[in-house]
């Protein structure tokens, strides 16, 4: 079986979230999802903001599990995928009333138009309530699949 997975690793700068064998992942990468099979040529690329999707192999351990990234980087090597996150939460310990309570406060947030860093400021914003969306979005769909 091991033709047919790959090691993937999950790790932020605080803690690793996942360590395993995989079939297939579906990377985040900063330019759009990136598709990662076992056997494939190496890479690395930027992570960005969206959901790291990881199916596994076989009858008793099949299954899928998901993870909220955002930011860092990916290294896939001929048998490993290493994903350093910069910010990065298993979707089933994601809180739907904190997300939501996380998106109220981002779209709450304004930007000072008087400020020199109005620009940095406004990118920041966005940033903080595509991340927000993002994780109400994941726990939604966490607690419709009953996870």
């Amino acid at each position: 079986m091991a033709d047919k997975t790959f090691r993937c690793r999950v790790v932020t700068p605080t803690h690793a979230l996942f360590d395993g064998e995989v079939k297939y992942a579906n990377v985040p990468a900063w330019d759009g999802l990136m598709g990662v099979l076992p056997n494939t040529a190496p890479v690395v690329t930027k992570l960005g903001l969206g959901e790291l999707q990881l199916e596994f192999e076989g009858i008793t351990k099949g299954g899928k599990r998901s993870f909220f990234i955002d930011g860092g980087f990916a290294k896939k090597s001929d048998v490993e995928l290493t994903l350093l996150a910069e910010n990065a939460i298993a979707v089933e310990s994601l809180s739907e009333s904190e997300a939501k309570a996380e998106l109220a406060e981002a779209e709450a947030r304004r930007v000072d138009l008087q400020s020199r860093d109005a620009a940095t400021e406004a990118e920041s914003i966005k940033k903080a309530r595509d991340s927000a969306r993002l994780k109400v979005r994941l726990a939604k769909e966490s607690r419709a699949r009953g996870i």
